[in-house]
């Protein structure tokens, strides 16, 4: 399908480190990270989707998923004319988009998967140490409760696990989430950079 962004997926369970990896990938030339966050610190609260946004969240409310990917088309046709976004030239990172299956399946018609990269930690009961960690660390209410943690756990179980099995197995590839930022780093640049190179040539020049 002409027109699709040509992406790479950041999945994993909560506290594999999704966020920082998205990040340190999106501070190298040709990788654009866009976090599912962004989407919503960046809305414009007075247009047609902002409001229709705001009254989901306003009342608790988790946002449907074919408004979520509305925005989020929104909110990448803005990068791109503020030319922080350059189709031709860019691999773009996605991290908390798709969320789950329903997700993915409309999204298919917007991005063009090259990879995905799944973060994996065998020992859940080391991430919810390390996710404590940093709730203490930065004031993170809400990663304080173990019971918390465990639930987003169990939702990430139902709802995201599950899009693995949409995709075609020899797009993923598994990256142990355990050592420094820098040696994870490394692991996921050994499966991306190849990515690159072979649709846009050398992200480096």
């Amino acid at each position: 399908m002409p027109g699709r962004y040509k992406s790479v997926l950041l999945f994993g369970a909560p506290g594999v480190g999704k966020g920082t990896q998205g990040k340190l990938l999106g501070r190298i030339p040709g990788f654009v990270h866009m976090a599912s966050g962004e989407i919503f610190r960046a809305l414009d609260k007075d247009s047609e989707l902002g409001r229709q946004s705001l009254k989901y969240s306003s009342q608790g409310l988790l946002v449907p998923d074919d408004l979520t990917i509305a925005l989020w088309r929104e909110y990448m046709q803005r990068r791109i004319n503020e030319q922080a976004f350059r189709p031709g030239t860019d691999l773009l990172v996605l991290d908390g988009i798709p969320r789950n299956l329903n997700q993915a399946k409309i999204v298919d018609q917007h991005i063009e998967v090259m990879r995905i990269i799944h973060l994996t930690a065998p020992n859940i009961d080391e991430m919810v140490e390390r996710m404590k960690r940093r709730a203490v660390q930065e004031g993170r209410s809400d990663d304080a409760d173990e019971a918390v943690i465990r639930r987003r756990f169990e939702v990430y179980d139902r709802e995201t696990s599950p899009m693995l099995g949409h995709y075609e197995t020899n797009l993923i590839c598994d990256v142990s989430a355990v050592g420094s930022p820098a040696e994870v780093l490394l692991h996921v640049l050994q499966a991306v950079v190849p990515t690159y190179r072979e649709h846009f040539g050398n992200p480096l020049e």
